[in-house]
């Protein structure tokens, strides 16, 4: 039986590779891969170089082709690197046809996201979640892992180790993600109580893209410890605290960041996890302004809360790091009216687009926090109105 282990050792020094497809321009790629290179930076690797090829289609043998696997197989020949990660999903026979030729450990963007997931799982939940994911990443890979055992340990010869072993690893692996899944079942059970013992409460909870902020702000918001530090996927449990803002209460809730082509199965097992989204009456979708790409991070961030379908809730855009932003946008020689005005012309656009509902600050310099408190207050008083009008009283 294949055994999960983590992927990524401390300090392993890695390479990465990305292919350009007519779907995709080369400026996207190299951005996908800037977030590969710190994904393997969070699960501890290093990466020393970064290998793109243009192709109309990945390979269906190797992915990239043959010379390009080739000049791969080179660099890492002369230096001490015993990892490859690829930015796509790869196939089991794939996967073992390139650590044939490259000699090293090979991996795709979903096995490095499933390796950080495990190491950060730390309730009885999230680890469940992870673990269906990782069987359900290694099912339909089975076939190449096996081609990959077999030349690994020689003495089987070329044929494979026959359809029987095979059929039993399959069945194996389908009757742990079925204990898995009635194990996470009971887990679901046990939360839905008790988030329906919480009682009549709005429910505010924190959506973003991975590493923009969410736990810093939940943290300032509900003045709690909540993890937090500057790698993707800090938070992966759901934490939800009581708040309340002039003697109203409310519950905010932390949640898993998201991220581009994050693994189907991952979001499946975590859909549990994500009721917290689903359920509550108001988001705060945080956004990192100071990342380049901020605009396609919120792309992302929608079309995952489509897919959760929880797009239509009561949404606040909580414009986070204006510090940073302002420090790479500004130079020092800028005058002062001319950064009002692009500051000025910045919050006008996308208060036009989202009707009025964001906020901008800087949580680590608690910068503009009571603007942000007293637009969720808003928000939360109104729900209140509507919803459980006999509380009004008691709570203003």
């Amino acid at each position: 039986m294949i055994e999960k282990k983590q992927v990524v050792q401390k300090e392993e020094k890695a390479v990465i590779v990305g292919v350009i497809t007519k779907d995709q321009t080369e400026r996207q790629v190299q951005e996908f891969l800037d977030e590969l290179v710190f994904l393997a930076e969070t699960a501890g690797a290093t990466t020393l170089k970064r290998f793109t090829q243009k192709l109309s289609h990945p390979d269906r043998a190797t992915f990239v082709g043959k010379g390009k696997l080739e000049e791969i197989h080179q660099y890492i020949a002369s230096r001490d690197v015993s990892l490859v990660i690829f930015d796509d999903e790869l196939t089991g026979s794939q996967i073992a046809n390139i650590e044939k030729v490259l000699k090293v450990k090979t991996i795709d963007r979903s096995d490095l996201i499933l390796d950080i997931f495990a190491r950060r799982a730390r309730t009885a939940q999230a680890k469940v979640q992870v673990e269906l994911a990782q069987y359900q990443y290694i099912l339909p890979r089975l076939r190449g892992m096996w081609s990959h055992l077999e030349r690994q340990g020689g003495g089987i010869g070329s044929r494979g180790p026959g359809e029987t072993e095979i059929e039993t690893d399959r069945r194996i692996v389908k009757d742990k993600i079925a204990l898995l899944r009635k194990r996470l079942a009971e887990i679901d059970k046990q939360s839905l109580t008790q988030r329906k013992e919480r009682g009549e409460f709005i429910r505010v909870a924190l959506v973003g893209y991975t590493n923009v902020g969410k736990s810093t702000i939940m943290n300032m918001l509900s003045k709690s410890e909540v993890f937090a530090e500057n790698k993707l996927f800090a938070t992966l449990d759901t934490t939800t605290r009581k708040v309340v803002f002039e003697q109203t209460p409310f519950l905010l809730s932390d949640t898993v960041g998201f991220i581009r082509k994050l693994p189907h199965h991952l979001v499946e097992s975590f859909k549990s996890t994500l009721d917290e989204v689903r359920e509550s009456d108001i988001l705060l979708h945080v956004v990192d302004i100071s990342h380049p790409q901020y605009e396609e991070q919120i792309e992302v961030v929608n079309r995952t809360l489509q897919e959760l379908k929880a797009f239509d809730k009561p949404t606040i855009m909580v414009f986070n790091k204006m510090d940073l932003y302002e420090a790479n946008t500004f130079d020092k020689w800028l005058e002062e009216d001319v950064k009002k005005d692009i500051l000025q012309s910045l919050k006008q656009n996308w208060d036009t687009k989202t009707h009025g509902n964001t906020v901008f600050i800087a949580a680590l310099e608690r910068r503009n926090v009571e603007e942000l408190r007293k637009t969720i207050m808003d928000k939360v008083a109104q729900l209140y109105r509507e919803r459980y009008p006999y509380k009004t009283e008691f709570f203003y």
